[in-house]
């Protein structure tokens, strides 16, 4: 089991810019899919962004704003996010499978979660 953490979340008016980092407690080297998900008041969780070995996949609604990326040599994921608007607003959470494991590409997501991180977006 991998743990988690989030951060870089806050207050950002419409149009600012935010990081989020996510931290691994171990090594993400084999570690097949990581992404960052998001949930708004209301609404199920959806995809923001994902990274694979296959490569990176955007939500339509944060294409050519967001980027996300990883450091296997500080065991972390990153989501760079610009341009950003009211309606991102949400608590954003980063998974990932398991080591080794190819569940996501099997179609049963990821195995592993942080708690979240609050990004608000003003207008």
């Amino acid at each position: 089991q991998v743990q988690l953490v989030e951060s870089g979340g806050g207050l950002v008016q419409a149009g600012g810019s935010l990081r989020l980092s996510c931290s691994a407690s171990g090594s993400i080297f084999n570690i097949n899919a990581m992404g960052w998900y998001r949930q708004a008041p209301g609404k199920q969780r959806e995809l923001v962004a994902v990274i694979t070995t296959a490569g990176t996949n955007y939500a339509d609604s944060v294409k050519g704003r967001f980027t996300i990326s990883r450091d296997n040599a500080k065991n972390t994921v990153y989501l760079q996010m610009n341009s950003l608007k009211p309606e991102d607003t949400a608590v954003y959470y980063c998974g990932c499978s398991d080591p080794s494991s190819d569940s996501y590409f099997l179609g049963y997501g990821m195995d592993n979660w942080g708690s979240g991180t609050l990004v608000t977006v003003s207008s």
